[in-house]
């Protein structure tokens, strides 16, 4: 009977009526160990298990296990065992799954399609009308991948009838944390004193005194286990308050202790039938009862140690009491003890699960063993095969400190290294790759180490030390490895244009050996050498040489599948200002990137090509982007990656006028004050600096805008904002400035011959003419250019400031020539603003502009949009959820929505509008 958590039990109570409705639902249960959580989960599930009717709740459970948080997927295969089925997944996630879950052998899988496979099974389990109720306990001790996988699918529930609830430890937990951030939370805290009294009497056993009661209720802060285990330790005269107590009863390390004693108190054979059971994650009697007898526990030890309280066995499942009795049981052996009971446990594992037997021998030895250490770095190659980077992070530290070679050493802390940072671990990966550094003696293996050193600083610390890095890197194996040197040229050439010059250099010989073609080069090495060759020429302000070099390496490209590649061009192209080749690159990254099912790679195109949208006019396709950008990368609790799309949906706002505006801000603000966001610092501040700049704008406060503007540091974005920083300028009365800025992209311009840039520069020379007749003529110039920019908005911007000019001038029939187009981009971009401005320009011309209304797609939320887009293609339900990384029954919903919105009623209506 649980006491006193009526408000615990009605919100989760309420959280499963939500399901039932159809809509998925999730809680973090947090709290002290021992406070009830457990208790909590157990009365749920007992609820679900029990409700009929119309309102059956299917139940799943599984719960994390310390020793086991090396075993990759351990927990999500106990979890869905019973409701996957393989043949109704998608392709790519159903063999990621298997895979994952060594059912079957194949090509690496990525973690992120694992996480798609999990959302999928568990809205597959799920009915309308009969929810699925998820509970997962001591989260905190999930394996790595296990957690990711869960939460992934927590925080992409939408339209489905589906309810997660995870209970987690707070305080001290190993140095394991249950990341959850953005999903809510409950706090479970201590019982009240009514309640904790009512538990007290009613636990059995001698009675308490009501002075000993009140002590106990104090001291443990209502923690229910606490009082129901430290009374056990307590004299018959200490209950009755006859005896007095011991001076400190400490919550959970008393509780251990209690414990402890307990298990102290049996004979040592049943000590180490219970030290066994703490140290086994399998829970199968076999072998906790081989493991066991052969270090000499017989029957009767099993019957002890049920008695006392401190194991359970239910059929062919053993269980440990409470986590309490396995940390205190484990952590108070010796270190003699605790190795032979792992080399019991690894011979009665044996080939049952050899990954599992592979860890207990490790954790047996005590010092370097080759033929461990080997076995070790097998399982974590299975590890990151299967998508278990952190798990293969830990395997393959754990087998360098049992290697006694250098060398080997090196390499499996390389590997240690590469996959705690694709695990998330950017610290943790930075010290392994120093370590291993340290240790590589091969030139190639010092570049690969190198090279992941630099990533991490461009991504996390200093893009400065990444630049060095890079170069040093490139020029030391630039004689025997032009394919590692070229690569990382590129890279810390693409650095430099971030700003991030450390002022280290190739060097003369070196460049000229890596730009010199040969007959042996692949499409890849092709591309590279074109590539470096752009942005030596960019670097070196050579302008005339970059356009021909870029457009030679964009087309080279287009033979080469490695997305790193794709990155650097789609990255070249935006710094130069090639729109259409950024647009390309990063499309095609993205959508290869989907296909592999790798999540962290679409995040990093889609951040990149909303800014590559942003010039196009495309403003529903940027939004789009940046909020898929935004929602994955929270749905992997990425949150640095969200500063980007925070940053480019606050410049939007600012644009069309809209109310998220200050949303979008603070939340933008919030995640630059929490999380180093490594080389994306610069483009988030700047993009951030340029909603601000477009917000005073709106309000009519150039001077406010035109000091964000001046503060644009990123050479790509301060040429983006080109025409907003010349309007503020010459509109807060600061005409030099103008003027300083035309003249800087003049060279840029005329060496590019990019017709946005070179209608940019006739912009600042109109915008800045003292001659009626020359503004008229910079005009005209400016306006001709950008209509063969592919520049949509800046041309409605020129446009407008023309009409403002002309209808200054008292020329109001040519100024509406102008005046209207720009009116009608406008209102299609929603730019609500400049729509008002363009309107009172036109009426102050002499004519009323006709009421349009928007694009219905502006009413479309980005998500919707999508479902939208891909719907009209032919696609499936089924076949949009799997693109989109939802569940049908979410695509369902948005669908329905557009629908509404459009004013269409089937697939083929919709597949007939424009949705471009």
């Amino acid at each position: 009977m649980l006491h006193g958590r009526e408000p615990e039990r009605a919100r989760l109570a309420a959280l499963v009526d939500q399901a039932r409705a159809g809509t998925g639902a999730v809680v973090v249960l947090v709290g002290e160990p021992g406070v009830g959580k457990s208790a909590l989960l157990h009365d749920l599930a007992t609820e679900g298990d029990r409700s009929g009717g119309a309102g059956d709740v299917r139940v799943l459970r599984t719960a994390g296990v310390e020793s086991e948080s090396p075993l990759p997927y351990a927990a999500l295969y106990r979890l869905l065992r019973p409701v996957v089925s393989f043949d109704h997944l998608p392709g790519p996630q159903a063999r990621a799954l298997r895979v994952a879950f060594g059912l079957e052998d194949g090509p690496a899988v990525e973690p992120f399609l694992v996480g798609v496979a999990t959302l999928s099974v568990l809205t597959d389990a799920a009915e309308p009308g009969h929810p699925l109720l998820v509970v997962v306990d001591d989260a905190h001790w999930l394996d790595s991948a296990s957690a990711d996988a869960l939460l992934f699918a927590a925080r992409q529930l939408a339209a489905d009838p589906v309810a997660m609830v995870f209970a987690a430890r707070t305080g001290d937990t190993a140095g394991r944390e249950f990341a959850a951030a953005g999903l809510p939370v409950l706090q479970v805290d201590g019982l009240d004193d009514t309640a904790a009294r009512q538990l007290l009497d009613q636990r059995g056993g001698e009675p308490v005194s009501g002075e000993v009661a009140e002590r106990l209720v104090r001291e443990t802060g209502g923690n229910p286990l606490a009082l129901l285990e430290l009374p056990t330790g307590l004299s018959s005269e200490q209950l009755q308050g006859m005896a007095p107590l011991p001076p400190r009863l400490a919550l959970t390390a008393g509780v251990e202790r209690a414990f402890l004693d307990r298990c102290r108190r049996l004979a040592p054979r049943v000590q180490t039938l219970v030290l066994v059971a703490a140290a086994d994650a399998t829970g199968r009697v076999g072998t906790v009862r081989e493991a066991a007898a052969a270090l000499g526990a017989d029957a009767a030890s099993w019957d002890d140690a049920e008695r006392a309280g401190l194991l359970s066995v239910t059929g062919d499942v053993v269980a440990v009491r409470h986590p309490l009795v396995r940390s205190a049981v484990y952590q108070a052996a010796t270190s003699f003890e605790q190795r032979q009971v792992h080399r019991a446990l690894a011979q009665a594992v044996g080939a049952d699960d050899p990954d599992r037997a592979t860890w207990h021998r490790a954790a047996a030895a005590d010092g370097p063993d080759t033929d461990v250490a080997g076995a070790l770095a097998d399982v974590a190659v299975r590890a990151e095969q299967r998508g278990g980077h952190r798990a293969a992070a830990d395997a393959f530290e754990r087998s360098a400190a049992l290697t006694a070679d250098e060398a080997d050493r090196a390499t499996r802390l390389f590997g240690a290294g590469r996959t705690a940072w694709a695990a998330g671990q950017a610290v943790r990966a930075r010290a392994l790759a120093s370590s291993a550094r340290e240790l590589a003696v091969d030139p190639s293996q010092r570049a690969d180490v190198d090279r992941l050193r630099a990533r991490i600083e461009v991504n996390v610390g200093s893009a400065v030390d990444a630049h060095r890095i890079f170069t040093v890197a490139a020029r030391t194996v630039a004689d025997h490895d032009t394919g590692r040197a070229l690569e990382m040229a590129c890279a810390a050439a693409l650095n430099r244009t971030y700003g991030a010059d450390s002022g280290a250099t190739l060097g003369a010989d070196v460049l000229t050996r890596l730009l010199a073609p040969t007959e042996q080069d692949s499409p890849r090495t092709t591309c590279l050498r074109l590539l470096l060759r752009t942005l030596t020429a960019s670097g070196d302000q050579d302008w005339g040489r970059t356009t021909p070099a870029l457009e030679q390496a964009l087309d080279a490209g287009r033979e080469v599948e490695d997305l790193d590649v794709m990155g650097n061009l789609g990255n070249t192209a935006l710094h130069l200002g090639h729109d259409e080749g950024a647009r390309f690159y990063y499309s095609a990254m993205e959508a290869a990137a989907r296909e592999a099912g790798a999540g962290m790679v679409v995040i990093y195109a889609l951040e990149r090509l909303m800014f590559a949208q942003l010039p196009a006019g495309s403003w529903t396709a940027v939004r789009s982007s940046a909020d898929e950008a935004l929602t994955l990368a929270r749905s992997v609790g990425q949150w640095p990656l969200t500063a980007a799309p925070l940053a480019c949906l606050a410049l939007l706002a600012a644009l069309t006028g809209s109310e998220d505006y200050d949303q979008h801000v603070a939340d933008l603000e919030d995640v630059v004050a929490r999380h180093p966001l490594g080389i994306m610092t610069g483009p988030a501040q700047d993009v951030g600096r340029w909603a601000k700049a477009a917000r005073a704008t709106a309000h009519g406060d150039a001077a406010a805008a035109l000091h964000h503007l001046s503060g644009l540091k990123v050479p790509a974005l301060h040429r983006l904002a080109t025409v907003d920083r010349l309007e503020a300028a010459v509109r807060a009365g600061d005409t030099p400035r103008a003027r300083a800025w035309v003249e800087e992209l003049a060279p840029f311009a005329e060496g590019t011959g990019l017709p946005w840039a070179l209608g940019a520069v006739h912009l600042g020379h109109a915008l800045t003419a003292v001659d009626p007749a020359e503004a008229t003529v910079a005009f005209e110039r400016a306006v001709g250019h950008y209509r063969n920019a592919g520049r949509p908005y800046d041309l409605a911007r020129t446009q407008l400031a023309y009409g403002e000019f002309l209808r200054r001038s008292n020329r109001r029939v040519d100024a509406r020539t102008h005046l209207r187009p720009a009116l009608e981009t406008f209102t299609e971009l929603g730019a609500s603003p400049l729509v008002e401005r363009a309107t009172q320009e036109l009426r102050a011309s002499g004519e009323t502009a006709r009421k349009r209304d928007p694009s219905t797609l502006l009413n479309l939320t980005p998500m919707e949009l999508k479902v939208a887009q891909l719907v009209s293609t032919g696609l499936s339900n089924k076949d949009v959820a799997a693109q989109c990384w939802v569940s049908p029954r979410t695509v369902a919903f948005h669908l329905r929505n557009v629908f509404t919105k459009v004013g269409v009623s089937s697939r083929t209506e919709l597949a007939q509008l424009d949705l471009s």
